[in-house]
């Protein structure tokens, strides 16, 4: 069985591809646990609910024009398009694609300490379904 080693994800925000700017990229995807316990059973039962999916990604900050903050600051508070591939290669079974809208809901322009590379953690709610696409 072949194992992964990320070293070239792809990740684009409204268009913009950062992936030479982020250090680590989480696609989460979990869905509400409802009830459906009735009379006459004798354990819980459940069923899946509505999904509730994020991203989180850790950004090395950079304020050059086109780069992570001209593009994320101008977006705070708005839903963009994100792509994120394992592989920046072309879209196929071993390197899906993952389209989504998500809600640029944080952002913190500065964060390090002395010596350290300034970097930028954000987890982003994703609004609707997350695409997986493998042609």
């Amino acid at each position: 069985m072949a194992r992964l080693v990320l070293t070239n994800a792809y990740i684009t925000i409204n268009g913009v591809n950062l992936s030479d700017h982020i250090g680590s990229v989480t696609i989460t995807t979990t869905d509400d646990v409802v009830e459906t316990t009735a009379f006459g059973t004798s354990a819980r039962t459940r069923v899946a609910g509505l999904a509730d999916n994020s991203l989180a990604l850790e950004f090395h900050q950079d304020y050059a024009t086109s780069s992570v903050e001209a593009t994320i600051y101008p977006i705070i508070g708005t839903t963009k398009q994100v792509v994120v591939k394992p592989n920046g290669a072309t879209t196929s079974a071993t390197n899906p694609s993952y389209t989504f809208n998500a809600l640029i809901s944080e952002w913190t322009p500065l964060s390090g300490a002395v010596g350290e590379l300034a970097t930028a953690s954000v987890t982003w709610p994703i609004d609707g379904e997350i695409t997986k696409a493998v042609i």
